[in-house]
């Protein structure tokens, strides 16, 4: 998201849906609009799934200390200054708070964004864990915005920067898309209010709301055109979630009103576009037609979702399921020409993943949580250094690069502040249900709890480090209920089912969901087994060049630290924008050929002795034994993960 390249930017049984939040099932009790589709398979609540032990719940405990350590009064701080408020800090020698840094600086046109994202972070830290200290910290935050928005005085008005800005965007102006930020502000108070039942969160979002309907509702169609020109992020979708809640048609309209033509008509129609336009300004707008076609049944809005969402993962999808080359969509299908140091924006794939979420609940399609699975464990899971917690903007992924990560207060990039959201929800699509049963769609640890059916089970699992998940029930009630269990589309050698220790046939395939169906008991243990293997994963352009995989995850070489520069893996906090054209200082000599093909793959990479999913050949193109282990795990360190092929 470089300011420079933004804002002149143009370009099974069907049931009926109960109720809709975000996602089909979720906040039954705060919806008053009934959505006007059919779906297959309900989200659960983030409350309802608790995770156990796993690099999962390590990463989302070290998002929720780091959300914590940030201080109210300093997040605060360009809020309160654009309201002309005091900002006395005593203990600081210029007796105001020390401004945040990188994109939340106060000479920032984008400041702000931070603390919406901040406001769902901690919203789904504190629905995940029951946490306290995450709601008193939502409270303190809801509690400073709503004292800033009264003292602005302007119909509703919120922001860290003055309302002119709005005047530029609308103009046509040159200006660091003050949407998007409104956007992450407004939807931060809607999870603060879905989420910890905050009643002043609902009150301060809906009076934003007010104040937008007033100054958008008297544009005409070719001032809302220029407006939409720049980025906004999902205000579609922040929109159309309000309308959920309140009914109110002014809401809906104000949803409708972001409907951009430019970049919707064209995916409507099935036309491919997509090359060159900024990847990160698309993909919210189709999470907000998503919404839409929940909210009113149109189906030219499911195409655009499903024709985006199709041609995204079928011509600009890396093999660690990320997209984008520097930001930018590329030409269709051509992989092996966009392999750089400036690949798979974190935020893309964090968007990418939400509108996977509602076409999964519309379909219930193995394809969608198989590309959940891939993007989740191989861009998502590595994006925070596991030592420090910081995350990173790019996932580079040309050979020699490493993972540049930002620093606690410096940075504040949109792809650390999406990062506060996705470290914070692992929980959020392991299971979905029917009212016939559960989905079991990632193998993670965690314990789901289905109170409307008296239903708890539990997921033992060390996967991907075995090959073999177990689902215990801890409760049942008396009825027959199913699970449908993913049969993913990678695990090609077949699947072992055991109920009780005992063998059940499987006669789906691959691809598909295998059901398993009865009257459960308290203590009664499902074991499933997808074997995996070593396999190769060309690029779709160029079969000389490709990845190697093991079962679901992306392996990378390693290649050590030799000449990597001195501040490094960690962001200059001097330099806000040193992520976009970042020298890696690659050697020259550094590996990145394989002297291996699918039929003897086995017998070149072979497993480490001692190590899980860990790797070693010398098949390299001059002999070299190379260590290969999951991309997601392989931090602070030079790797390969796309290979020349000889």
């Amino acid at each position: 998201m470089k300011r420079i390249k933004r804002f002149l930017w143009i370009g099974l049984l069907v049931l009926p849906l109960e109720g809709s939040a975000q996602y089909a099932g979720q906040h039954q009790s705060e919806i008053k609009v009934e959505p006007k589709i059919d779906v297959k398979a309900y989200s659960f609540d983030l409350q309802d799934v608790k995770l156990l032990d796993s690099r999962f719940k390590n990463n989302m405990d070290r998002e929720g200390e780091w959300m914590l350590s940030l201080p109210v009064n300093r997040l605060l701080h360009s809020f309160r200054v654009n309201a002309g408020m005091l900002t006395d800090d005593k203990a600081s020698k210029t007796k105001m708070p020390a401004p945040l840094g990188g994109w939340e600086a106060l000479d920032m046109e984008l400041r702000g964004h931070s603390i919406g994202h901040l406001l769902s972070g901690l919203s789904f830290q504190y629905a995940a864990t029951g946490n306290i200290v995450f709601k008193k910290k939502i409270d303190s935050l809801v509690a400073g915005l709503a004292e800033v928005q009264a003292t602005l005085n302007e119909d509703g008005y919120l922001s860290a920067f003055p309302q002119n800005y709005i005047d530029r965007n609308i103009k046509g102006k040159s200006v660091w898309a003050p949407w998007y930020t409104l956007h992450k502000i407004t939807a931060g108070l809607i999870d603060a209010y879905w989420y910890s039942g905050n009643t002043q969160a609902f009150d301060v979002v809906s009076k934003m709301a007010s104040w937008a309907y007033k100054k958008i509702t008297p544009l005409s169609q070719d001032q809302l055109a220029l407006m939409l020109r720049n980025e906004f992020g999902g205000m579609n979708e922040a929109w159309y979630n309000l309308y959920s809640i309140t009914g109110n048609p002014e809401h809906k309209k104000l949803g409708d009103l972001f409907y951009h033509h430019a970049v919707l008509d064209p995916l409507a129609a099935g036309e491919d576009k997509l090359n060159k336009m900024h990847a990160n300004t698309v993909i919210p707008k189709i999470t907000g037609e998503a919404r839409a076609y929940e909210l009113t049944g149109d189906a030219r809005d499911k195409a655009i979702v499903s024709n985006f969402w199709d041609n995204v993962i079928h011509n600009q999808t890396y093999v660690i399921g990320s997209n984008s080359d520097k930001e930018h969509f590329i030409e269709p299908g051509k992989i092996s020409k966009f392999i750089t140091g400036y690949t798979g924006e974190t935020c893309n794939t964090y968007n990418m993943l939400k509108v996977t979420r509602h076409l999964f609940t519309w379909d219930a399609d193995v394809k969608y949580a198989d590309y959940y699975e891939r993007a989740l464990y191989n861009h998502i899971l590595g994006q925070q250094d596991p030592k420090t917690g910081m995350v990173c903007y790019f996932t580079p992924l040309k050979a020699g690069a490493f993972r540049l990560y930002s620093t606690r207060d410096s940075s504040f990039w949109c792809c650390v502040g999406s990062g506060f959201e996705s470290q914070s929800k692992y929980g959020e699509a392991i299971y979905y249900h029917s009212d016939q049963g559960v989905y079991v769609n990632l193998f993670i640890p965690s314990i789901l709890t289905w109170k409307a059916k008296g239903l708890k089970l539990r997921q033992v699992t060390a996967y991907p480090e075995e090959a073999t998940t177990r689902l215990i029930i801890d409760s049942a009630n008396a009825e027959s209920l199913s699970l449908y269990i993913r049969y993913p589309e990678w695990a090609r050698n077949g699947a072992v089912i055991k109920i009780n220790g005992k063998n059940i046939k499987v006669n789906q395939s691959p691809g598909s969901y295998i059901a398993l169906n009865r009257k459960w008991k308290t203590g009664d243990k499902v074991e499933i087994t997808y074997p995996m293997t070593l396999h190769l994963e060309p690029t779709p352009d160029n079969p000389k060049i490709a990845a190697v995989m093991y079962g679901p995850i992306v392996l990378a070489g390693e290649m050590g630290t030799e000449t990597m520069p001195a501040h490094a893996p960690y962001h200059d906090a001097t330099d806000p924008y040193q992520y976009y054209d970042y020298n890696y200082n690659i050697p020259a000599n550094l590996i990145h050929g394989l002297k291996i093909h699918n039929e003897n793959i086995a017998g070149t990479i072979t497993p480490v002795k001692g190590e899980l999913l860990t790797f070693k050949t010398t098949s390299t193109t001059n002999g070299t034994q190379v260590t290969l282990g999951p991309y997601y795990n392989l931090h602070r360190q030079r790797y390969v993960v796309y290979w020349d092929l000889n």
